[in-house]
């Protein structure tokens, strides 16, 4: 089953200031989320990103923040009850979730996704939790769970499709 990028909505969990820190790879996660959602951004695909409690833990990193069409505020580790569902545009059934932490909002967020009938893609390079085992556990729980695992590079070229893409050259400097 491939993405599509008129279906697609990217969802980017908690990737905080003052948590970024804490994350192993954290600037890497940073960094790969980052042109994660500039490739959303050319391609026409939405960007969403959530905030847990940013009065404590502060807003997201301002390079993320700027390319996110909107923010959800939460304080269930879940998005959704804090109204995700609701906010994501209509007519696209396919989520794209990147984030922090793996194994506690994001992967919540993505099994309440996936519990709601949206199809789910976890992209593991823009994925990251404080220690590597609870990421590495909670992808493969996503798996066993029914989401599909990528990388930024497999979504990209899975998006445009082909070579011949009017952005394909824009997102190959990216990757590069």
């Amino acid at each position: 089953m491939m993405m599509n990028a008129d279906q697609s909505t990217l969802v980017l969990i908690d990737l905080q200031e003052k948590l970024m820190p804490a994350i192993s790879q954290g600037q890497e996660v940073v960094d790969r989320s980052h042109t994660l959602a500039t490739i959303a951004g050319l391609l026409g695909v939405p960007v969403l990103a959530t905030e847990q409690m940013p009065d404590k833990l502060g807003h997201n990193v301002e390079a993320i923040a700027e390319l996110c069409q909107q923010v959800i505020t939460k304080d269930h580790f879940d998005a959704c009850p804090d109204g995700l569902i609701n906010q994501l545009p209509e007519g696209r059934q396919e989520i794209v979730i990147a984030g922090c932490e793996a194994h506690v909002c994001m992967m919540q967020t993505a099994l309440s996704l996936l519990e709601a009938g949206f199809k789910v893609w976890v992209v593991a390079d823009a994925t990251g939790s404080r220690h590597d085992l609870d990421r590495d556990v909670a992808l493969d729980r996503l798996h066993q769970s029914g989401a599909r695992i990528v990388t930024v590079e497999m979504l990209a070229f899975e998006w445009m499709r082909h070579a011949g893409h009017p952005r394909f050259r824009d997102v190959q400097a990216l990757i590069k």
